[in-house]
């Protein structure tokens, strides 16, 4: 398997340790990596359509990398692995080929997520339901609650300043888990810590247990699990 960079600028590749293979290099005039990396506004016209309708999208194509495979005879995918969208294409593709299909694939990914994913005002309405079904009695509320990259932990709550965030990596989860997760993260607006009295809360949520069993599962099976798979 060799990983090709095509003729955009480098920064728009990451060639890590993870992929000991020999990278290919072309001939085109030096690139000048001052320049920004292409963006919606330099695609075709058809395809540009397609990045308006997810709009808003920052300025810069997200990070990708292009990896040819020989075991591949016709079959394109792309999928997000530790926040890179990976493409994978066949070993004998065109270069024209692979940079038509470039800007596609990366749109099919973003539909994806784009379909799979809840926004912030959810998590608002949700942690509004669970503080009046579970914690009538709190007269804490949070002044914010948002979606935040997280790799270490499920959530955060700052008691000083009342705002909550909610790991992206349960985006797309059973809406029970996540419910568990912002009804933990409430609970820290009264207690920081994690004893008696904060339990003696979070038992409070019906399906505390049920949700626990799926973070668990979740975490030991999602360092090794695509973010998201898109195939033709």
């Amino acid at each position: 398997m060799t990983i090709v960079t095509p003729m955009y600028p480098v920064d728009n590749f990451h060639q890590e340790s993870l992929f000991p293979t020999t990278v290919e290099t072309m001939n085109p005039p030096a690139v000048n990596t001052s320049e920004s990396p292409p963006t919606s506004r330099n695609l075709p016209k058809k395809l540009t359509e397609k990045f308006q309708r997810l709009r808003p999208l920052p300025d810069d194509l997200p990070e990708f990398r292009v990896i040819r495979s020989s075991r591949r005879k016709r079959s394109i995918s792309a999928y997000r692995q530790n926040g890179i969208i990976e493409i994978h294409i066949p070993d004998r593709m065109s270069r024209k080929d692979e940079l038509a299909v470039i800007p596609d694939m990366i749109t099919k990914v973003l539909l994806r997520e784009a379909r799979s994913r809840s926004s912030d005002e959810v998590l608002e309405g949700l942690a509004e339901l669970l503080l009046h079904d579970f914690l009538p009695d709190f007269h804490e509320r949070p002044t914010a609650i948002s979606w935040r990259t997280m790799r270490e932990r499920w959530g955060s709550c700052t008691t000083t300043d009342g705002t909550i965030r909610i790991s992206h990596r349960l985006n797309g989860a059973p809406e029970y888990v996540i419910a568990c997760v912002v009804f933990h993260e409430l609970i820290h607006l009264r207690i920081p810590g994690h004893g008696a009295d904060f339990h003696a809360f979070l038992d409070r949520y019906p399906e505390k247990d049920r949700a626990e069993s799926f973070l668990e599962g979740f975490e030991a099976g999602i360092s090794a699990m695509p973010e998201t798979i898109v195939d033709e």
